[in-house]
């Protein structure tokens, strides 16, 4: 039987490198947001500052000293600033199914909030296989080819992104150069996914997470390979008065085993 298991999704900076300092100073001061509610984990909100055009740091500097409420619609939690701008509440199962959460706080005098609904948990993820080996030599044309279909079940087509994670601590190259261990695929709304031999690069573990998710997520995902010059100060999101993403999401993996 495969083993599942739930992970914290792997974040990309660069999803919201976009969320750098505006000229208006109104707008240049609303904070950046990032939580990801995952079921079965502990709550985690990181709030940051803009970042400025010239800064090479993937966010600003984080925010401490807020006071950050979620609400379920029946019930409001305080979160605890554990360290410096990053807001924690520790049980987990505040997250439930089919609720609407909503986060808010005060910061310099406006208000900021963020709404999300915890989807459903997808059934029936399954694998083709869960051992293969990675190619070697291979032509372009072997190395697009289907190494492994993931298939779930999706009757109202919701949304869904793939993430890979490497999880030895060394990395066994096939051929030469540095190449992501770790990848992350938008399924849309798909009830299946073939994915080729090309990204799987290193022989070892990976977990293969399939993660259910809200439409804010994918807009935010897909505006990392659109976003252009004249979007820099209007990222897309879902926060009020604020810029990041504060969404929900269920996660179910399988173990993938890779040799050479």
């Amino acid at each position: 039987m495969v083993k599942r298991i739930i992970y914290s999704i792997i974040l990309f900076a660069v999803l919201f490198s976009a969320c750098q300092k505006d000229s208006t100073t109104s707008v240049a001061e609303r904070p950046v947001i990032i939580s990801y509610l995952v079921m079965g984990h502990p709550i985690k909100v990181n709030v940051y500052e803009q970042k400025a055009f010239s800064d090479t740091a993937a966010y600003g500097p984080r925010i401490g000293g807020l006071q950050l409420q979620l609400s379920d619609g029946a019930q409001t939690v305080q979160l605890t600033e554990t360290t410096i701008g990053n807001y924690t509440y520790a049980d987990s199962t505040f997250l439930q199914t089919g609720k609407t959460y909503t986060l808010q706080f005060t910061y310099k005098n406006l208000v900021v909030s963020a709404g999300s609904i915890m989807p459903a948990a997808t059934t029936g993820y399954t694998a083709s296989k869960t051992k293969f080996a990675i190619l070697v030599g291979a032509s372009p044309a072997e190395s697009d080819s289907t190494a492994i279909r993931f298939t779930w079940n999706n009757p109202d087509s919701i949304y869904h992104v793939l993430v890979f994670k490497y999880d030895e601590a060394n990395q066994y190259a096939n051929g030469n150069g540095n190449y992501p261990s770790n990848f992350t695929i938008n399924a849309k709304q798909a009830a299946y996914y073939d994915v080729p031999y090309r990204p799987f690069r290193y022989a070892g573990n990976y977990s293969a997470i399939l993660y259910t998710v809200n439409k804010e997520y994918v807009d935010i995902l897909t505006s990392n390979t659109n976003t252009n010059s004249q979007q820099l100060n209007n990222p897309p999101g879902n926060i009020t008065n604020g810029y990041g993403i504060f969404t929900a999401m269920q996660a179910d993996t399988i173990r993938l085993a890779l040799s050479n």
